[in-house]
């Protein structure tokens, strides 16, 4: 792939992205002398917290740190805000499309406003886990290894040519929000990669083969109620996955007392299960129970054993160790159970 002749660095570029991991890349371009961004479009500000009051999303935040012009259409379709904002980034005539978890599917006639093309920063190893939620999809299926994409972009959803890749490893440990900060680190360095190769005419797109694609569709805040059925290995990544949104969400039940709602936090494999259950091994099943501590942590019992959490967060409540939540919540209630969704 060559470029048209007589083109120089740096190349013209509108960036587009939302969260952390867009503006962890964004910090990357905006070192680099190949690129130079011409204006960041981002989501909109979005109510949070407290008082639910607007927040800007991260990407608006550095790019107004670095004195960049930003734009917060809520969409680009057949209404006066999309074709506004269709024609502002027309007017930026720009080289490169730079996507990074813009959170929106962009339709041709925006995906057509660049000269050279559209590159989107996807991350996983495409054409697994196509879709928002890659990264999280990932550690809760088990995966050992992920990865990063730069890709062309198309109107199908995650589905253009590869034009560059990189594999990582996952931790037994690694939640989404370190993934997704190693990621981002990794997309940047071959985001600048790939300009470095365009600008050489050193790209060689590889089409996706579409039978071996996955979804990673968005996570729902009920995806975090969590299963004690399964075993420890399994509940260990799920709630590595879904950290730290949603959370791994439990109900405490304790007879005689309104249900508690809590958020739970992943220990470390192994350490944190399968462990033997005090109550013995010949102990019956029983998912959910509480089954008491281990140094810090709450051990709970699940499909081959305990799993132990080192730290809850009682709803309204700071966070706090195992020990405490039991000492807490749990010692003077000794049929308290975490119920099953």
């Amino acid at each position: 792939m060559s470029l048209p002749a007589g083109k120089t660095p740096p190349l013209r570029a509108v960036f587009m992205g939302t969260p952390d991991f867009a503006a962890r890349i964004l910090g990357r371009v905006l070192a680099s002398p190949l690129l130079e961004v011409a204006v960041v479009c981002t989501q909109p500000d979005r109510p949070a917290g407290r008082g639910n009051r607007l927040h800007p999303p991260p990407v608006k935040v550095l790019a107004l740190e670095r004195g960049l012009r930003v734009l917060q259409p809520r969409n680009f379709g057949p209404s006066p805000e999309g074709e506004a904002a269709c024609r502002e980034l027309a007017a930026q005539v720009p080289d490169l499309l730079l996507v990074a978890a813009y959170g929106l599917l962009l339709p041709r006639r925006v995906l057509d406003i660049p000269a050279l093309m559209p590159v989107n920063v996807h991350a996983s190893l495409l054409p697994r886990y196509r879709g928002a939620a890659p990264v999280q999809r990932a550690i809760m299926n088990g995966d050992p290894l992920t990865g990063v994409s730069i890709m062309r972009m198309e109107t199908a959803l995650d589905a253009g040519p590869i034009l560059l890749q990189r594999a990582v490893g996952i931790g037994l440990n690694d939640t989404a929000a370190d993934l997704l900060g190693e990621l981002a680190d990794e997309g940047g360095a071959l985001l600048l990669e790939f300009a470095d190769r365009l600008l050489a005419g050193a790209l060689r797109p590889i089409p996706q083969d579409a039978g071996r694609a996955t979804c990673a569709p968005r996570l729902t805040k009920e995806e975090g109620r969590m299963d004690f059925a399964l075993p420890a290995h399994a509940l260990h990544a799920r709630i590595r996955g879904l950290t730290p949104w949603p959370g791994a969400l439990l109900t405490l039940r304790r007879p005689g007392r309104e249900d508690l709602a809590v958020t739970a936090f992943p220990g470390h494999y192994p350490e944190t299960g399968p462990l033997p259950d005090p109550a013995g091994a010949d102990a019956r099943p029983d998912p959910g129970a509480v089954s008491g501590v281990r140094g810090e942590a709450l051990l709970v019992r699940c499909g081959d054993g305990c799993y132990a959490f080192p730290a809850l967060r009682p709803a309204g409540k700071q966070r706090m160790s195992g020990r405490a939540f039991f000492n807490g919540y749990v010692k003077d209630a000794p049929d308290a159970r975490f119920l099953r969704p």
